[in-house]
């Protein structure tokens, strides 16, 4: 088990969104303000975690012509439970999420990694594959919410941060957040569906640009040092 290189992986080279282009849907649609973001992310991350230490667990009890049904039945109770629990302790948030936390269940961020990585792993290497994976995925939504927010509306922290009261964090959805500049100067275009697209395709883009950039890096590394190798044997 190689902690660093999961860790790597889950935020970076193998980032959910922004490398396997999987669970899109969701992010496009729900970061509109930080505080959907935030729970959003953090919702996927424990239900993630905890089914990946399951299916690991059962992975050499689980028939494998019924492991996708098994799968979805795993994931489905802990949305459940993680649901049942933001209605009774978050209702704001488990009403702007609204349809998108039941949605969970048929994630393809949570069904790809028990199908990819959970039934062939230990268990410990599964519950540090979901926590750095749901990182992964809620950096990208806390991203997103931020360019969008700022740059539609001018505001920071929407839902989640209220000053009206003295700086502090709330949970019932109704903080204002931090209001940088008029949002008469924002690009108003970033609030709708529209601007959910737009800034996710940037940051896909930015990000295959970076991998790209360090992977021909790296081979010219590896190049120059072959051939330094090579020098050295002649000589």
């Amino acid at each position: 088990m190689n902690i660093k290189k999961q860790f790597k992986e889950g935020l970076i080279t193998n980032n959910p969104v922004l490398v396997q282009l999987i669970g899109m849907c969701a992010t496009m649609a729900i970061t509109t303000t930080l505080f959907n973001g935030v729970g959003m992310g953090l919702s996927v991350l424990i239900i993630l975690t905890c089914c990946n230490v399951v299916v690991s667990a059962l992975r050499k009890i689980i028939p494998n012509e019924i492991r996708l049904a098994i799968f979805v039945v795993i994931i489905a109770g802990f949305v459940t439970i993680v649901d049942l629990l933001l209605q009774a302790f978050i209702p704001a948030l488990s009403e702007a999420l609204g349809v998108f936390i039941p949605l969970i269940v048929v994630n393809c961020i949570i069904i790809g990694r028990a199908e990819a990585f959970c039934q062939k792993n230990t268990v410990g290497a599964s519950f540090f594959d979901g926590i750095f994976q749901g990182l992964g995925y809620t950096c990208v939504l806390i991203i997103m919410c931020v360019v969008r927010e700022l740059l539609g509306s001018g505001r920071f922290g929407g839902g989640l941060i209220d000053i009206a009261n003295g700086f502090r964090f709330t949970l019932d959805g109704t903080g204002g957040g931090i209001q940088i500049f008029p949002a008469d100067y924002g690009a108003s275009i970033l609030n709708l569906p529209f601007g959910g697209f737009l800034t996710l395709g940037t940051l896909i883009a930015v990000m295959q640009y970076a991998l790209k950039k360090a992977a021909k890096k790296k081979e010219l590394a590896e190049k120059a040092a072959a051939e330094a190798a090579e020098k050295e044997v002649e000589d």
